[in-house]
């Protein structure tokens, strides 16, 4: 499947491996994570960003919620390399389990985006005024305020 030319260049800037010099990380790498059995899409992660996420894996208490988090995150998780065309091999049991054929979609979301049979995928290009949250806000950007409050 070939990878979004802007999103190749967010997988760039978030591998610290990459190095478009060097004879063994001259292609970016990414985390392909599978374990979340009720996602219709395989979802891929920036380097930097499965690092931040194994993070806070490790910092929460011992239990079954951290148990389960390891199986989705860890267990549930393949690294693959985009190659110099841009391309990444999706393997044949994540692409049947998807039902990924010869046409697929790529759909972004900040530091990681989704893979989507062509069949399963429904574009969401606007929001309905159906689809607002009650307490919509008149600047979104308040909402990332509260995050950095918190």
């Amino acid at each position: 499947m070939s990878i979004p030319a802007d999103f190749r260049r967010v997988l760039e800037a978030n591998d610290p491996a990459w190095d478009p010099e060097s004879k063994d990380h001259a292609n970016p790498e990414l985390v392909m994570v599978f374990g979340d059995a009720r996602n219709p899409f395989l979802e891929c992660y920036t380097v930097e960003e499965m690092e931040r996420i194994e993070a806070r894996i490790d910092r929460m208490k011992s239990g079954e919620r951290k148990k389960y988090m390891i199986k989705v995150y860890s267990s549930g998780a393949t690294t693959t390399t985009v190659d110099h065309t841009g391309r990444i091999v999706i393997p044949a049991k994540l692409r049947a389990r998807y039902g990924i054929g010869a046409e697929a979609y790529a759909v972004a979301n900040l530091n990681k985006f989704q893979i989507w049979a062509s069949e399963r995928y429904v574009p969401t290009d606007s929001l309905e005024e159906d689809d607002m949250p009650e307490d919509l806000p008149e600047d979104l950007m308040e909402w990332l305020d509260e995050a950095e409050e918190e």
